[in-house]
């Protein structure tokens, strides 16, 4: 039995970020109906993040849905609003990420909804929340990083503002929505009552900030510098970063400098011996140690780095870490086959509970495809 199991749970959300929650749910056993508008469905359904089709639809939208039913309805429609009511009145969780103003719009915000279920885990995202100059921009990825001052801590002093390449604060935000419906569910069960659970893209993605954060502030607001050369930091010391070698890239983590040197043969390192200089002349450091780690293989250093409970890695690209034992031993790629039998391989849900993961075969559903069933299920009284 999955923790979830038995619980119901109406998603009205679309794109990434409450979807990939509602995902995560659903691989914790719970029941997730994707309410879609009717024709076009999900905008995700033609989100593209490159030209990969999987059965005639974005991979991104296989890859986020899956596990889900689909039930089609125009929230605008008097009819299909009474339905998707009905399926509201016997869910435990409703989730949307609709902008503010529209969802009261429609006739679905949290006071109207818990009057016909006083039950309800009301899950919302925002992009930058519900009151404020920003309230109704557009919630996407890339503008809420470049926003929030991450595009700043990535990258080299001399390089300009440089963006995580996934949708970083997407998944945040869905994680963020887990966490607080998961406390309310557990809240409901102690007290009998239920909760709205709001997060927004922009607190997420500060949140995820809050060493650097927690530094600027101490620090007197000084502004970021990041480092002139092999950058994985903004605000660590030498050595933390990735380095080029003959044949690839090695990644150190933090480290004592002249116990670097002692160990790779670098003599210049060991006239770094206390720890304020590994900041306050950390490109001086890793220019020196840039250079050293040139003349070798990722291998040999490796060799000698690790037996000595160095913190290092091989920088890997998909395919060498696809075809590595340490990979293969997760068994992270599942298969899953849709209604059509159409089948794809998507990563699994990463949590394992009492000894076991959680995994599923079913597929992202098709436009409508589980709407008849779940009238004649939920909805024919």
């Amino acid at each position: 039995m999955k923790p979830l199991q038995d619980i119901l749970i109406i998603d009205l959300s679309q794109f990434l970020s409450a979807p990939s929650a509602t995902l995560r749910l659903a691989d914790l056993g719970a029941r997730v109906i994707k309410v879609e508008r009717p024709e076009t469905g999900d905008i995700c359904r033609q989100l593209y993040v490159s030209n990969v089709i999987l059965n005639g639809e974005s991979s991104v939208f296989r890859a986020i849905n899956r596990n889900k039913e689909s039930f089609q309805a125009d929230l605008k429609d008097a009819n299909d609003k009474q339905r998707v009511l009905k399926l509201i009145e016997k869910a435990d969780v409703l989730v949307h990420n609709f902008r503010p103003g529209v969802i009261e719009r429609l006739g679905f915000d949290y006071e109207t909804i818990k009057k016909i279920n006083p039950l309800i885990v009301y899950g919302d995202v925002s992009g930058y929340g519900s009151e404020g100059p920003w309230k109704s921009k557009p919630g996407q990825d890339l503008l809420v990083q470049s926003l929030s001052g991450l595009t700043w801590i990535n990258g080299k002093i001399s390089d300009g503002p440089i963006p995580v390449g996934l949708a970083i604060v997407d998944i945040l935000t869905g994680g963020h929505l887990v966490q607080g419906i998961l406390a309310a569910l557990l809240k409901r069960s102690k007290t009998g009552l239920g909760s709205k659970v709001s997060v927004s893209m922009m607190e997420s993605i500060i949140d995820f900030q809050f060493e650097s954060v927690t530094t600027f502030y101490q620090d007197g607001g000084a502004p970021t510098v990041r480092p002139a050369s092999n950058s994985a930091h903004a605000y660590l010391g030498a050595p933390y970063g990735v380095y080029k070698t003959t044949n690839g890239y090695l990644a150190l983590a933090m480290g004592a400098i002249p116990v670097l040197g002692d160990l790779l043969g670098c003599e210049a390192l060991k006239n770094y011996p206390e720890r304020d200089s590994w900041f306050t002349k950390r490109d001086e450091i890793k220019q020196i140690l840039a250079n050293h780690l040139a003349t070798d293989t990722v291998e040999k250093w490796l060799s000698i780095l690790e037996p000595a409970d160095i913190w290092c890695a091989k920088v890997m690209d998909w395919e060498e870490l696809f075809a590595h034992d340490g990979f293969k031993v997760l068994d992270m790629i599942q298969n899953v086959k849709m209604g059509d039998g159409f089948e794809y391989k998507t990563t699994r849900c990463p949590i394992k509970i009492d000894g076991k993961y959680l995994t599923s075969a079913l597929g992202s559903p098709a436009l409508g495809e589980h709407t008849n069933a779940i009238v004649e299920e939920l909805l024919a009284n």
